[in-house]
């Protein structure tokens, strides 16, 4: 899987679940409109920053906090195609795995990247070009490879189900 797109940068440590997608906002079920609250506690200006094909590059310890699997079906849905971090919190990691958002550990790259670049991630590979060079990712493990390359769990169970391997 290879995602490409325009760097959107969050340069904050420790950004909490409960800022990108605020528990008022729990009961809203549409993915559409769950975008439309994305980053409410933190800034919502940066939803003016979005584009279709965002990559979004974040500091250490991103997502953590409460297990908000909000806060990826938002990014996914306000066109967010990767997430390009020093470091995320586990259960965060996973919920992004789970709904088919790439979340890159490559602090390298994160070091490197300035708002608008255009950044490169080839998730098989490991690797993340960004604009002026490119950075060796913390791997993902194959089958977490194969979930996103699937569009996520639930894609992947249902291809695991209809070719009777479930």
């Amino acid at each position: 899987m290879i995602v490409e797109g325009t760097a959107v940068v969050i340069d904050r440590d420790d950004v909490d679940t409960d800022v990108l997608y605020p528990g008022r906002f729990l009961s809203v079920l549409d993915p559409a409109e769950m975008a439309r609250h994305l980053f409410e506690g933190l800034d919502p200006a940066i939803r003016d920053r979005l584009a279709p094909d965002t990559i979004l590059v974040v500091g250490d310890n991103f997502g953590t906090g409460s297990s908000r699997e909000n806060v990826p079906a938002a990014m996914v849905a306000a066109g967010i195609r990767c997430v390009v971090g020093r470091s995320f919190a586990r259960i965060y990691h996973r919920n992004c795995i789970n709904l088919g958002l790439p979340a890159i550990p490559c602090p390298e790259a994160v070091a490197a990247a300035r708002e608008g670049d255009r950044i490169r991630v080839d998730v098989a590979a490991g690797t993340v070009a960004v604009t002026g060079g490119e950075f060796t990712s913390v791997p993902l493990p194959a089958f977490m490879v194969e979930l996103l390359d699937a569009g996520g769990l639930v894609p992947w169970i249902r291809g695991e189900l209809a070719a009777g391997r479930v």
